[in-house]
Formats: C-alpha cells, sequence, structure tokens
C-alpha cells in the first residue's frame, strides 16, 4: 500500500493507547475538559436552538446525549450540535491552522456514547484524529489565503479517523473513510463573522462520524483520494502546489508532541490575544482616558490580519474577527470574557468610536509553532499630548504553546464557563472526571447535565 490514503487507513487500524507518547496525555485530557467546559458556555447561543429545530429533534432517533443533556438524539446530529456549540463562541482548542477539539470530542463522545466505547478508546481516538488532522496540515497550509476554513477543509477526514478508530475499523474500511469524508470537506472563509463558522466545525463533526458508519457498512471510496492528482489536497490548494508525494509520519512520528494544543482564554480568533494581552499590560498603573488616545498600531502576521477582517464590528461574531475589537476591549473594557463579547458591548458608543483608531500593519515573518502566526507582535499607542506607548515583542499568552495553562487555570476557565449550566460542586465532580477520562469505563461515566434542554 503506497498511496497516502491507505497508509493513513493502516495507522489507524493499528494505533493503540498503549503506544501512545505518556507526554501528551495531560493535554489530550485538557481538550475533553476544555470543549465539554465551552459547549457549556456556548449552549444557550441562538445556533444552539436553530440545530436542534431543524435538524437535531425531527431525526427522532435516540442514541446519544445532546451536549451531555438528558435528551438523546441521533450520534451524528449529538456530534453536529456539540460541534456547532463548541466553537460558536471561538473560544476552544486552536492549532494547525484550526480548531480540532470542537470538532473531535463531539464526535468521539457522541460514538463512544453508541460504541461503549472505554475511556481509553476516546483518547486514543483523539490523538489518531490529531494526528490525520497534522498529516494533512503540513501538505498544504495556505487555506485562508485561497478562502477556505481549515477547520471544515481537515475537520471532516479528522472525525472520520477518530470514528474508524472508535468503530475498530479495519486498514481498508479506515481508507475507505477517509475517502468519503474528503468528500464531506470545505467551507468558506468568506463566512467567518457569522453563525456558519460555528456551523463548520458542527459539519465537520458529525460528517466524519458519518463516514465512519458508512466505511463500516461497507461504502467505498478512492484509495488514493487524498493525494490523487484531482483529488482532496489538490482541490484545496486553489492553485497552489501541495505534498502530494511525501511518505506519511503517521505511525513513524508523532505531531502532537511538537504540535502541542494551545487554550484560549478569551472567546474570540487567537490572532486577537496576543495584542489584546499586550496592551492591557502596557497600560497597567496607568489611568488614560480612551478619547485621549490618538491611534494604535498593532503589528502582526499577514496571516493574522487576513483572517481579523471586521474593522467596524457590529455583532459579536464580527467581534471575534476583529483586531479593532480586542484593543478597543483592552482600553476600554480591561477585560475580554462571554460577557464583553456580547453584541450590546459591541455597538457601545465608546467602542464604535475606538475602533477606527486602530490599524493592524502586517509582517511577512512565521512563527515555526504555528506558520499562520508571526513569531511576535507589537503594539504601539499614540496619545494625543505626543506620548508614545509601546508594548514591545510579544511572543505568547497564557494557553499558548509555549506557555500552556496550569490546572488551576483550566479550572477557573471551566467553572466560568459551566457558571449557567452547572453549581459549582456539579462542576467539580464534571472537572474531575473529564482529567482522568482515560480512566473511565465509558463515556456514559460523565453525569448527565439536568438543566439544559428542557423546553
Amino acid at each position: 500500500m503506497n498511496s497516502l490514503t491507505a497508509q493513513a487507513g493502516q495507522f489507524l487500524a493499528d494505533v493503540r493507547y498503549e503506544q501512545l507518547p505518556v507526554e501528551v496525555l495531560p493535554a489530550v485530557r485538557d481538550a475533553f475538559t476544555d470543549t465539554i467546559g465551552v459547549i457549556m458556555a456556548g449552549i444557550d447561543q441562538p445556533i444552539s436552538g436553530i440545530l436542534r429545530k431543524t435538524i437535531v429533534e425531527p431525526a427522532g432517533r435516540q442514541e446519544s446525549r445532546a451536549c451531555l443533556s438528558t435528551h438523546l438524539v441521533a450520534g451524528p446530529d449529538a456530534a453536529l450540535l456539540g460541534g456547532a456549540v463548541a466553537h460558536c463562541l471561538d473560544y476552544g482548542v486552536q492549532t494547525m491552522s484550526g480548531h480540532p477539539a470542537g470538532v473531535l470530542v463531539p464526535a468521539i463522545l457522541a460514538e463512544a456514547e453508541v460504541l461503549g466505547a472505554s475511556g481509553k478508546d476516546m483518547v486514543t481516538a483523539f490523538v489518531a484524529g490529531y494526528e490525520v488532522w497534522c498529516e494533512l496540515w503540513r501538505r498544504n497550509q495556505n487555506y485562508h489565503s485561497a478562502g477556505w476554513h481549515p477547520t471544515a477543509v481537515l475537520g471532516p477526514l479528522a472525525s472520520a479517523a477518530a470514528c474508524s478508530v472508535l468503530h475498530r475499523l479495519s486498514a481498508n474500511q479506515a481508507t475507505m473513510a477517509l475517502a468519503i469524508a474528503a468528500s464531506h470537506a470545505g467551507g468558506l472563509f468568506s463566512n467567518f463573522g457569522s453563525m456558519t463558522k460555528g456551523y463548520h466545525s458542527g459539519m465537520a463533526s458529525r460528517n466524519g462520524l458519518v463516514a465512519a458508519r458508512l466505511a463500516a457498512a461497507g461504502m467505498t471510496g478512492s484509495v488514493d483520494a487524498l493525494e490523487n492528482v484531482q483529488g482532496y489536497l489538490t482541490a484545496f490548494s486553489s492553485g497552489g502546489v501541495p505534498d502530494r508525494e511525501s511518505p506519511s509520519k503517521l505511525g513513524k512520528e508523532w505531531y502532537l508532541p511538537k504540535h502541542k494544543l494551545q487554550f484560549k482564554m478569551h472567546p474570540t480568533c487567537f490572532f486577537e490575544h496576543r495584542s489584546f494581552e499586550g496592551t492591557v499590560k502596557m497600560l497597567q498603573g496607568r489611568n488614560i482616558d480612551p478619547r485621549d488616545i490618538e491611534s494604535v498600531e498593532v503589528e502582526m502576521g499577514r496571516g493574522q490580519v487576513t483572517c481579523l477582517v471586521h474593522e467596524r464590528p457590529q455583532n459579536m461574531f464580527q467581534a471575534q474577527f476583529s483586531g479593532q475589537f480586542a484593543i478597543a476591549a483592552a482600553v476600554i473594557l480591561g477585560k475580554l470574557g462571554v460577557a464583553e463579547t456580547a453584541d450590546e458591548v459591541v455597538l457601545r458608543d465608546d467602542m464604535q468610536a475606538f475602533y477606527p483608531k486602530v490599524k493592524l500593519k502586517a509582517v511577512d515573518e512565521f512563527d515555526p509553532r504555528d506558520p499562520v502566526f508571526s513569531p511576535t507582535e507589537s503594539v504601539t499607542m499614540r496619545l494625543r499630548n505626543g506620548e508614545v506607548l509601546e508594548s514591545g515583542p510579544i511572543a505568547t499568552v497564557p494557553g499558548y504553546a509555549s506557555a500552556p495553562l496550569t490546572t488551576e487555570e483550566l479550572w477557573g476557565k471551566f467553572v466560568d464557563c459551566t457558571d449557567k449550566t452547572h453549581s459549582k460542586t456539579e462542576a467539580r465532580e464534571l472537572f474531575d472526571l473529564l482529567q482522568k477520562v482515560d480512566s473511565l469505563d465509558s463515556a456514559k461515566s460523565l453525569p448527565s447535565c439536568t438543566s439544559i434542554f428542557k423546553d
């Protein structure tokens, strides 16, 4: 088997929990924990109700808990809903140009409940899905500039890989699952700043699960669907030159120890976080009236500027992709949580008046940790009295690959995210179980949340 697609299928058939690098297991446990937290934070967002009423509930099939609620729905629909809600606040794990945990965890939890999979099976599935994500990502890293949302392009195959592991598919069946999922891939960058971006994550989660089920039932795809000259890699290169020929690293090298998961402390695109944190730090101890600020220049990578497209955001979704909003939040609000991204805050007169003062300056430097970032960012603020404030180079923020969250920091985020869905005692119980997810007998060991989906 020489094809990339088939090599990936063989990897998925062979991978076992005992083979996983021990050093990555804490981060995988954190990914399950963080994803469930952000799902609870986003559970009351409009996209949740829209998907439930139009797609999820009309299906009628009862297999898996929807977002760990007491409400049973079809497994694929549980993945759809969980994946969409996990990404609707743009608050979940980010790395390798996208949001793998928001795709993988909902699919894994949904299918693990159907199959009776153990915690070790779930963690193995997550790592396998992430490794496939990275193997494809390294072969074509220009998705954003080509108009694609990487989560929607890479996510269906990562989800299919994870669910193939849960189903214990043979190498040929797993190959077929990836081929089927490749035909489900796609989501437009132009939908950033709307509910559809979160929907991309949900569809990726669902469609990968469906691909694995179809392959298990005997559906076929092309054994070279990924690397064929008219296949997946070529199709999403948009005229670029993807790597269709180098040998697969799957099963030979592990990506996760090198390309680490990154956890967000703010519910916006990660490209906003360094400049926000740097500005807050720069202003500490000063009492500057926002009206006394003449201009702010933020220097960051060109790929980041490409994503932060909303210079004058008018709602929460646009604010998630607005460098101007991040700086206004740092100057005027001093913090950036879920409450600060609400539409009414984005539209405040003082926020709207500040946005035009902020300019983003693109630089063509790439961070080897994640090439969609520049190695550092900087913020230069000019006051009306002529004074100039400079942040200096900003290389990292809490949650970044080089500055992982502590357990207490993750707990702080989790308890905030679950404030409306769980008592503190219930949140702690759920948190502690997720922190040892690979020791659970099954996904059903996680308690149901009785306060959501009661309508």
